[in-house]
């Protein structure tokens, strides 16, 4: 009797413990709701989205690629515009990526000024955001055609802090915000360092120079030049192309050739992708050329395009130390430049043999002469 009562005892000791646990092992469902699941963001366009609390897959859409890339979130990408399949190096951001980019779905077009998204083929990569540089319409119509949130940041002015802004969003929205602020800071140490070497340089004597055969909407000769172009900027250099009449931002321009025999610059730097094009027009108009002083003296150089449908920042970075060695050789004589150009391609790339890439591809750096 005594053990029938211990059982008994036992028994309905278990059953308790097991009512118990059953009570507290199923959360209502009534008040377990989703919304650790999801959160709020801001974004470029003052537009309030919601969007998942981890976001792992992004289709990133006109300048954002660029950005993904330098934040370190390249292999998150599941969709990308067809102009983000890199050809050439030029392309710094996105070469390194063509393999894996190559197969994901073509998420759209926005290159040579025309603009257009696949809202199916979107949907088809599943993202759990995607990412834009467009006006807030075009990203609500984005997000009302595929039902997935759609943040948008400003594309940004070249060293501005429009662009800081973006990278702080984006590194919000994709949870790398450490990240964001390491680029922002690298990129304002480098203009500091550019600027500081040169601000007390003065005027008098300082060479004048050009860019030329712009990349904007394709390769142009000669007669395409950048206006107001940060890479000349930031060095306070004697840009003749700086103030022509109704270009207040950057940009790359078509000018008078004529124009350009009044400028005579003393140097030129022609983009990379527009050699192949000015060497056919020096071959065709020799006379022109042989006109402009740059030519005469063989002041002539390459850089690799700046641009590629909007403007890197890695590419114009190392471009500046290059061309602040050949105008200002005594302040910037402790610069190793392919030593510069490594530590900054392998921040924004991990990729610290990049200069010897777009050698390779003949789209590097260095002296060039007209009629070989």
């Amino acid at each position: 009797m005594k053990m029938k009562s211990c059982f008994l005892a036992a028994l309905l000791m278990v059953t308790s413990l097991l009512l118990a646990a059953c009570g507290n092992s199923a959360p209502d469902t009534a008040d377990s709701g989703t919304a650790a699941d999801t959160r709020t963001i801001t974004d470029g366009a003052g537009r309030q989205v919601e969007i998942p609390a981890q976001v792992e897959r992004i289709v990133p859409l006109g300048n954002t690629p660029r950005m993904i890339v330098y934040l370190g979130l390249a292999d998150k990408v599941v969709g990308i515009e067809a102009c983000e399949i890199a050809s050439s190096p030029i392309q710094a951001y996105a070469y390194p990526q063509v393999e894996r980019w190559s197969a994901l779905p073509n998420c759209g077009t926005n290159a040579m000024g025309e603009t257009a998204y696949y809202p199916e083929e979107i949907i088809l990569a599943g993202p759990d955001v995607i990412l834009c540089t467009d006006p807030a319409d075009v990203a609500d119509n984005l997000q009302e055609q595929t039902g997935i949130p759609v943040v948008a940041v400003s594309q940004g002015k070249l060293f501005g802090q429009e662009y800081e802004q973006s990278l702080r969003i984006l590194g919000e929205v994709c949870g790398v915000s450490q990240r964001a602020e390491e680029v922002i800071t690298f990129v304002n140490g480098c203009l500091e360092d550019l600027r500081g070497r040169t601000a007390d340089i003065p005027d008098q004597g300082k060479p004048t120079v050009l860019g030329a055969g712009a990349t904007f909407k394709g390769s142009h000769s000669i007669d395409g030049v950048y206006t107001n172009y940060p890479v000349f900027q930031v060095l306070s250099a004697n840009d003749v192309a700086r103030e022509i009449a109704g270009q207040t931002g950057s940009s790359g321009v078509m000018v008078d050739r004529e124009q350009i025999l009044t400028w005579d610059p003393e140097i030129i730097f022609f983009a990379a992708g527009s050699m192949a094009l000015v060497r056919t027009d020096y071959a065709e108009n020799p006379g022109y050329f042989d006109q402009l002083q740059a030519v005469e003296s063989g002041e002539l150089y390459q850089w690799p395009n700046s641009t590629w449908h909007w403007s890197n920042v890695e590419i114009p970075l190392v471009s500046a130390y290059y061309v602040g060695q050949l105008l200002y050789p005594d302040a910037f004589a402790d610069v190793d430049f392919p030593a510069k150009a490594s530590e900054i391609f392998d921040f924004f790339l991990g990729q610290p043999d990049y200069l010897q890439v777009l050698e390779e591809a003949g789209a590097g750096y260095g002296k060039v002469t007209l009629g070989e």
